[in-house]
């Protein structure tokens, strides 16, 4: 009798503890059910608050909820890089390879086609015109397009984007060589609300800081018709309030074009223009009246900087950090 109780005894133990063991599996079902099955509307009350790259990289990964509400239109009407770009201690070669170029066009692609039209900025680096031709076709309300240093951005997207975004006011496209005279006279007539323009070329004078970075047979095809450009902005964007054009290769004539064209200047940046004297500024700031702020060409320029440049900050980086920068 006492063998029969005992053993009773011991199977209701066993039984409360896999109760207790399949209640503790049961609550973290529930808990991980409760993250997955959250509203629509909370979950983007949480995306909104992470950053682009926090979205891309890990909340689209936690179910297919949350990857449904990561490409909702509401969260994409910007698509901003150039704050990881700026992020990174120095610019990396690997930006300049296909392989990152198809990871740029790609992302951008994907916002384009989830912002369902309300697109209204873009900061990136590195997109061609796969990508570009894409926003030209779906983003009629792009106010902010800003894409710095893109060897394969070229006239063809770029008049496309003058007629498909003619909301433009702010448009950067520095260091992007393959684009011309033509693009800013066709974006000059359809885009007549820009009124900032970034057209800034690199270092020429001392590229030192960019080789073995950027591709050697880019650096040499720097655009040599800085006249041309100063006659397509000058004529056809009037309204322009702010303009850099770092080391770019105008003339005494282009500048003219220039201050005679956009009378409305508050800055200007001519900031390595070694072809512009002082003379050629001080007659173009007399068209100028409204004008706040010029950035003028240092006319001496110390050897001792361009050593800072070559031999300073940007070469201490470790090898395995540019190799592994900018993991998107």
């Amino acid at each position: 009798m006492a063998a029969t109780t005992n053993h009773h005894h011991h199977r209701r133990e066993e039984q409360q503890q896999s109760s207790a063991a399949a209640g503790d599996d049961d609550g973290d079902s529930d808990l991980y059910s409760g993250w997955a099955e959250l509203t629509h509307e909370c979950l983007l009350n949480i995306l909104t608050r992470l950053t682009f790259e926090d979205r891309w990289r890990g909340a689209m990964f936690v179910c297919k909820s949350w990857l449904h509400a990561s490409t909702d239109s509401s969260l994409h009407s910007s698509f901003d890089l150039e704050s990881s770009f700026e992020s990174r201690p120095s610019e990396s070669s690997r930006w300049w390879t296909p392989q990152f170029e198809r990871r740029i066009d790609n992302m951008l692609r994907s916002v384009v086609n989830w912002s369902d039209g309300g697109l209204t900025e873009i900061r990136a680096r590195h997109c061609s015109d796969r990508s570009l031709s894409l926003v030209a076709q779906r983003c009629p309300n792009l106010e902010v397009l800003s894409i710095k240093s893109c060897p394969n951005v070229t006239d063809k997207s770029m008049v496309s984007l003058a007629s498909g975004c003619p909301k433009l006011r702010e448009l950067d496209i520095s260091y992007c060589y393959e684009i011309s005279h033509k693009s800013l006279l066709m974006l000059g007539r359809k885009c007549t609300k820009i009124v900032i323009l970034k057209r800034n070329l690199m270092n020429w004078l001392d590229p030192s800081q960019h080789i073995g970075i950027v591709p050697s047979d880019y650096l040499n095809a720097c655009p040599q018709d800085g006249d041309s450009e100063a006659a397509a902005i000058g004529r056809f964007m009037p309204q322009l309030l702010h303009l850099e054009l770092r080391f770019a290769k105008l003339s005494a004539k282009g500048l003219a074009l220039v201050s005679e064209g956009c009378q409305n200047l508050e800055y200007l940046d001519l900031s390595g223009c070694v072809n512009v004297t002082s003379r050629d500024i001080a007659n173009a700031e007399t068209s100028l009246t409204k004008l706040k702020n010029i950035k003028k060409p240092n006319f001496y320029i110390p050897r001792s900087v361009f050593h800072t440049e070559r031999y300073g900050h940007w070469r201490l980086y470790d090898e395995r950090f540019q190799t592994d920068a900018f993991r998107i």
